[in-house]
């Protein structure tokens, strides 16, 4: 329930951060060109909805990346506090078992490391290094959703340039004159499908490559962390280290 509650705020949030940035843009356009939001939607037609499905799924996915993906989620100041105290007293064993009993990335390299004292300090950081590169693969496996939404969203709107074209050349074939007005549906069509997939192409993958960045430093931070207490164990003097 308290997952479900938790996402549910995200997403009434994001709705409402789209709809405030969306606003201005859309009263922009009303006043140029005399076109209202609900028109501008729907001239967009049912690919309109697809890329309107995309942009709220990719929204919800960034705030709660930018919410989970954080120092303080991936290192927790609790775990990090109880395996040093447990290593400075020289009790590996409790350091590892307060590792396991976390599944965050800092609880699970450290466990990694931790698992092969008996082998020694290079094995040690040998394993941590090991958890560390499949830790960080997951949480690059996450985020890579933003990339695939931002592949997908200037796909969608080439779609829906394909389909405006195409209400237009049905539009030609029914009318004997047509005007320029019989082909502005199709026309808006094409040209708003377009700009929504650039738009929403643009931010998701700026996003993307933001929470990429975001994801390497605090791995490299907490892998640095981790070293830096294997090197407290004591085995870190015994392989003549000074």
């Amino acid at each position: 329930m308290l997952v479900q509650s938790k996402v549910a705020r995200v997403a009434l949030f994001a709705c409402l951060l789209m709809a405030f940035c969306a606003v201005p843009a859309f009263a922009a356009e009303e006043g140029a060109h005399g076109k209202s939001i609900i028109d501008l939607a729907k001239t967009t037609g049912w690919v309109g909805v697809l890329m309107a499905i995309t942009s709220v799924v990719g929204t919800v996915l960034l705030i709660l990346y930018v919410i989970e993906i954080r120092m303080d989620k991936l290192a927790p100041p609790t775990l990090t506090k109880e395996i040093g105290d447990a290593i400075e007293e020289g009790d590996l064993d409790k350091a590892l078992e307060v590792a396991m009993s976390e599944r965050c990335y800092f609880g699970q390299i450290m466990a990694g490391g931790l698992m092969l004292k008996e082998a020694g300090y290079e094995q040690m950081v040998n394993g941590m290094e090991q958890v560390a590169a499949e830790e960080a693969f997951k949480l690059n496996a996450r985020i890579s959703n933003l990339s695939l939404l931002g592949n997908i969203a200037p796909l969608l709107g080439l779609l829906g340039t394909v389909t405006g074209m195409i209400t237009s050349f049905q539009k030609i074939e029914t009318m004997k004159a047509p005007t320029p007005a019989d082909l502005a549906v199709g026309v808006y069509e094409s040209l708003v499908n377009t700009t929504c997939g650039l738009f929403l192409a643009i931010v998701f993958l700026t996003a993307y490559f933001f929470m990429k960045n975001k994801v390497t430093k605090l791995s490299l931070n907490a892998n640095l962390m981790a070293v830096e207490m294997l090197k407290n164990t004591g085995l870190y003097e015994k392989v003549g280290h000074h």
